[in-house]
């Protein structure tokens, strides 16, 4: 019997197809979209606002009722300049992913940064959501197009330092 090379990689097509429940908190903040708006949602118990929100409070454990309107402006609390193609990519590399921290919000979540050269993106960057436009509107977060620069001063670090 002839010894063979141990197989390390194979190609096989595969298809995954799937559905998505978005559930009673997720719809609130997909709906907000929809409107142009970010829609967060408040603890009762530690009043912080989570968006999007899990219908819960992470800490407290208890229902996220109350519904918060967010502002389309926040910080750039870190931020990753992507350089690495990748299959089906849209956006010409180098392009820059940030985490926003929106006004008022105590959970930041990624979002893309134009408008702004790779070498002067920094943390503290204040930022405002640039939307798609009023028709093209719909319950994703593809509703933002990107982030960019507001034009404010930066903010302190220590208004976001716990959000890192």
């Amino acid at each position: 019997m002839s010894e063979r090379e141990p197989v390390t990689m194979m190609d096989a097509a595969t298809r995954l197809d799937y559905e998505f429940t978005a559930g009673v908190a997720m719809s609130k903040n997909l709906h907000g979209y929809e409107q142009g708006k970010f829609i967060g949602q408040r603890c009762p118990k530690c009043k912080k606002v989570y968006v999007p929100s899990r219908g819960s409070c992470p800490t407290d454990g208890l229902p996220t009722d109350e519904i918060v309107e967010l502002p389309n402006t926040g910080t750039v609390t870190t931020y990753c300049v992507v350089n690495v193609p990748f299959a089906g990519q849209s956006i010409e590399i180098p392009y820059i992913c940030g985490q926003i921290l929106l006004d008022g919000a105590n959970l930041s979540f990624m979002g893309l940064l134009q408008e702004i050269p790779i070498d002067e993106v920094r943390m503290g960057l204040r930022v405002e959501a640039v939307w798609v436009p009023p028709e093209e509107l719909g319950p994703t977060l593809a509703s933002v197009k990107y982030f960019r620069p507001n034009g404010e001063p930066d903010a302190d670090y220590e208004t976001y330092k716990e959000y890192l």
